[in-house]
This record gives C-alpha cells, sequence and structure tokens, in this order.
C-alpha cells in the first residue's frame, strides 16, 4: 500500500477518534449542565459521517439531522465553535442560538441541522437546483423515522422527476426515537422506497468507514453526471441513547454491548492493525492528540461570552431596503 493511502487511513482514523473524543465530552458536559439545550450523540455512527465527507468535493452541499456533531466535525468544521454553539457562546456558529440541533456553517457547505425529522430534505432539493448549475451535488441525511413522513415521499418524487443531483442517505440505526424499524414500518429496508419512484438505491455496512466512502464516490457520480438521485442506506447503531440521559428502557443491555462490536471505531483500527499501517501505541497517541483538541475546544467555550438578547433579535427579520 502507497505512502498517500496509508496517509488517508490514518487521516480517516483520526477523524473518527475526533468526533467520538467530541461526543463523550458532550455527554459529561451536558450532565454537568454547561451546555445548553437539549443534546444527541452519534457514537456509534462515526463511519457514516466520515465515509460520507470523504467522498465529496468542497464544493459540495450538506445538509444534517438533530444529531450531526459528527456529519460537521467530519467536514472540516472547527470544534472550537461547534463546542462554543453547544455551550450558547457568541463564539459559536450562530451566535449560541442555534444550539445542538440547530447548526449552520456555510464555510464548510454545511447548511444547516435541524430539529424537524426529516426536516432538512425539502431544503436539500432546493440547494440541489443551484448544485445543479454548479456541477456539485448535495448530501443530506436523515434517519430511519423520516421515512414515515411525507415530506420524504414528495421529495423523492420530485428529486426524481427533475434529476436533481441529491444523494439521500439514510443513518438506518434501527430506532425511530424510542421505536425500533419492525414496529413503525411493515417497509423491511429503507431503499426499498427508491423503487416507485425509479431512484438507484444501495444498502451498505454503515459500520465500515470504507464501505461508505465507496458506495457514496459513486452515488456521487451518479449525480453529478446528471442522472438524477440515489438513495443510500447506510446500516449501523447508536451506542448511547436517543438523547443525552436516555434511560434507554427500550432496548436490552444485552443488547447494545453485542453491537459494541461492530463499533467502527474497532472495526476500523483493527483492519489498518492487520495491515500493519498501524501499531497498537499508536491509537494512544492518536486518542491523545484528540484529547488536546476537544480540551482546547472545551477551554474555549468556557472562555466565551455568552449569547446574548440583543443578538438574538439580529436575524429574526429581514434589513430595511437601500
Amino acid at each position: 500500500m502507497s505512502k498517500n493511502l496509508k496517509n488517508i487511513n490514518l487521516k480517516i482514523l483520526e477523524r473518527m477518534l475526533l468526533i467520538r473524543c467530541f461526543e463523550e465530552r458532550v455527554i459529561e458536559l451536558s450532565h454537568k449542565k454547561e451546555l445548553e439545550g437539549l443534546v444527541h450523540v452519534g457514537i456509534g455512527q462515526e463511519g457514516v459521517a466520515v465515509g460520507v465527507a470523504n467522498a465529496l468535493s468542497n464544493k459540495d452541499y450538506v445538509y444534517g439531522t438533530h444529531r450531526s456533531h459528527g456529519h460537521f466535525l467530519a467536514r472540516g468544521a472547527d470544534p472550537n465553535r461547534l463546542m462554543a454553539e453547544l455551550g450558547g457562546k457568541e463564539t459559536g456558529y450562530c451566535r449560541g442560538h442555534g444550539g445542538s440541533m440547530h447548526i449552520v456553517d456555510i464555510s464548510h457547505r454545511l447548511m444547516t441541522a435541524t430539529g424537524i425529522v426529516g426536516g432538512s430534505i425539502p431544503l436539500a432539493l432546493g440547494t440541489a437546483w443551484v448544485a445543479k448549475e454548479e456541477k456539485n451535488i448535495v448530501i443530506v441525511f436523515f434517519g430511519d423515522g423520516a421515512i414515515n413522513t411525507g415530506g420524504f415521499h414528495e421529495c423523492l418524487n420530485m428529486a426524481a422527476l427533475w434529476k436533481l443531483p441529491v444523494v439521500l442517505v439514510c443513518e438506518n440505526n434501527g430506532y425511530a426515537e424510542f421505536t425500533p424499524m419492525s414496529a413503525h414500518t411493515v417497509v423491511k429496508n429503507v431503499s426499498d422506497h427508491a423503487k416507485p419512484y425509479r431512484l438507484p438505491s444501495q444498502i451498505v455496512d454503515g459500520n465500515d468507514v470504507l464501505a461508505v466512502f465507496e458506495a457514496v464516490k459513486n452515488a456521487a457520480q451518479h449525480a453529478r453526471k446528471g442522472k438524477g438521485p440515489f438513495l443510500l442506506e447506510c446500516l449501523t447503531y447508536r451506542l448511547r441513547g436517543h438523547y443525552v440521559g436516555d434511560p434507554e428502557a427500550y432496548r436490552a443491555a444485552e443488547e447494545v454491548t453485542e453491537l459494541q462490536n461492530k463499533d467502527p471505531l474497532r472495526l476500523f483500527f483493527n483492519k489498518l492493525l492487520k495491515k500493519k499501517l498501524i501499531h497498537s501505541k499508536d491509537l494512544q497517541t492518536l486518542q491523545e492528540k484528540a484529547k488536546l483538541e476537544i480540551d482546547a475546544a472545551v477551554d474555549f467555550m468556557r472562555k466565551s461570552t455568552s449569547a446574548s438578547l440583543t443578538s438574538s433579535l439580529e436575524y429574526v427579520y429581514g434589513q430595511d431596503g437601500p
């Protein structure tokens, strides 16, 4: 394997570790009441976030969900500003008014995250009109719970009809909040919803970051060539509750323990170890590096000024004309 390919793999591992470290710290800070609002983490879903991000160009657009810290960090968002946003600080991406579920970073074409289930999908289609002219694509993330919303089906129909360059990425973690997929739909696979609209689709192991990368690269190429949308179903699992503080009464502890063996971080590290691209001690070095970066982000958040009531009104109404 070439040195360049080795470096790419190490950067992928490094990014996954950064996301994991960020979210573990977020849980800790949430319990201490240092962060504002309801917080959802995607621990166990890092393979999807990083796999998707590495298959995109810098000019492609991304829309997130209520669980998008990983999506944003994978794309290159600043951990300092992201942590500050969660802390309700003026130095955050939305000056502390968006919080965990409503983050925007236009500089990285991270258009928005949203607390509305499936709420980003219609927005992504609007941006796809622009992307089509630019020869770029739009990625929109959503969970398996979104497939039962009317907007999801309306958007599949419109995207197919107008051949919009959008890749719809379902992070199917098996649960819509607290409800297993088997209890909220009779459709076995999310990807099956592509058939009535004549869309290409694929099911991929979301715990395999390289498999996600290859699948998104293929889907992106399809959309970029003007062939229209692509539906990608990434089978993954969140190792923590629906939200920070979730008692998780809806699933057995044995289930979580069993799925920990499919932790994307563990799987990818073992793969690199087997190929002799990394040594056991290297993981500790990378973990320490990630911890230092997140420690700095927490320090930045703590030292930043809290969001003001005055600034909260600045973006409510449009400015007067010239």
